[in-house]
């Protein structure tokens, strides 16, 4: 598979269609920057992350996150279209889970925000069930060690799948605050790494 599109090809398409809608007068540049504010402060991936380095820090919530992630995430008033029927799987030392939606792009908007694009290529879909660390290597230039079995899992508009990274050695005693910044969305989708510790 391809390298996923580039920042540069995904930022010269929404300037055009931004340009396109304001200019047929479907959408004023104050209603765009609306929308960007609302994804980029009130949903999307900083929501997931808080959730995260919760269950990081305190067990009885990691407890019922994995047991029932909507209703644990309504605990810190995250909630919404889209995160009525979500699972959380957890990464171990033995197992690393990966996320698709090879029928559309079904997703857990509420804790990762909106889609990226190269979640909705059909190439992503298809490739990552097939060869999900070909995929992970090629295209996130993710290693998953040999001895960590990948798992795949198949979002659908009934379950929307996200995982649970691994806590990485070395943040024993941080804040949640401290902790929420290494939690990356391809973490929590898992076609990658969370951020290194500093």
């Amino acid at each position: 598979m391809s390298k996923i599109r580039s920042q540069e090809e995904i930022t010269a398409r929404v300037k055009a269609l931004e340009s396109m809608l304001i200019d047929q007068g479907v959408m004023t540049t104050q209603a765009i920057d609306r929308m960007v504010e609302i994804y980029e402060n009130e949903v999307g991936p900083q929501l997931g992350a808080k959730v995260v380095a919760k269950a990081w820090t305190d067990a009885d919530f990691k407890a019922r996150l994995l047991q029932d992630a909507s209703a644990a995430c309504k605990e810190l008033g995250i909630g919404g279209l889209q995160g009525e029927d979500m699972v959380i799987l957890e990464n171990t030392d033995n197992v690393h889970n990966v996320i698709v939606c090879t029928m559309c792009s079904c997703y857990p908007w509420p804790v990762l925000g909106l889609p990226p694009n190269w979640y909705k290529d059909p190439q992503y879909r298809a490739a990552i069930t097939r060869e999900p660390r070909k995929v992970l290597s090629d295209s996130f230039e993710f290693t998953v060690p040999e001895d960590v079995e990948v798992r795949v899992w198949d979002s659908s508009s009934e379950m929307r799948y996200w995982v649970l990274p691994q806590r990485p050695r070395g943040t024993e005693g941080w804040s949640e605050e401290h902790l929420l910044k290494l939690v990356t969305r391809d973490s929590m989708i898992g076609v990658g790494p969370v951020a290194k510790v500093a």
